[in-house]
């Protein structure tokens, strides 16, 4: 019964560390991690549970996938001076924070498919210019207006949050537009003109 339960502890914690799955890809691609561009971490059997400060080793990264594991949090990224596109979609993550170390680099951070339902912890990425984040927990429209100072954010993705519950696709893309008005993608759609007018229509009305 002892050893049962032993391996059962065991494969509840199975998983890959971040050194581990670096070293995997630098086998597999032939690259050295600490001088590649675009580094793929995505999709790790076992998966990688905790992001550890092996990352900080990637200096010349400028595109980290670390999508499909079961990555809970995130951690400073002080090492990872050349980041634009973070990608960590399909995890465990609840909260978007620790990125002021990557705030005057990151362009993309692509997070659909994970537990977030709050927009706290990006109102510093002045350089951010496409948010994912379907599929996740935002229960409020007022979460939106966190991202009212990047300016050069243009392409975003909601779909699939708690917040589009009730609304028709169209409705539900005028409420981002009011909240974002100089977005020009929403959920892989370009914005129209005329959603534009509907969206300003509405806020001269309210």
């Amino acid at each position: 019964r002892r050893r049962t339960g032993n391996g059962a502890r065991k494969v509840s914690v199975m998983s890959t560390s971040c050194a581990q799955a670096i070293k995997n890809w630098e086998t597999t691609s032939g690259e050295v991690a600490a001088e590649a561009t675009f580094v793929k971490l995505y999709c790790q059997i076992p998966p990688i549970l905790k992001l550890d400060n092996a990352l900080n080793s990637l200096v010349n990264c400028e595109r980290l996938a670390l999508s499909t594991n079961a990555i809970d949090r995130l951690i400073p990224l002080n090492g990872m001076k050349n980041l634009k596109i973070l990608s960590l979609g399909r995890n465990q993550i609840k909260k978007i924070e620790k990125l002021d170390d990557v705030a005057d680099t990151l362009e993309e951070l692509w997070m659909s498919y994970n537990q977030i339902g709050s927009l706290d912890g990006l109102q510093g990425l002045n350089n951010l210019q496409v948010l994912y984040l379907a599929n996740n927990n935002i229960k409020t429209w007022g979460e939106l207006d966190k991202l009212a100072g990047l300016n050069g954010l243009r392409d975003v993705l909601f779909v699939g949050n708690p917040i589009y519950e009730g609304f028709t696709k169209e409705e539900a893309r005028i409420e981002v537009l009011k909240h974002l008005p100089n977005v020009m993608k929403i959920d892989g759609d370009l914005v129209k003109p005329s959603e534009r007018a509907a969206a300003k229509g509405g806020e001269e009305e309210g």
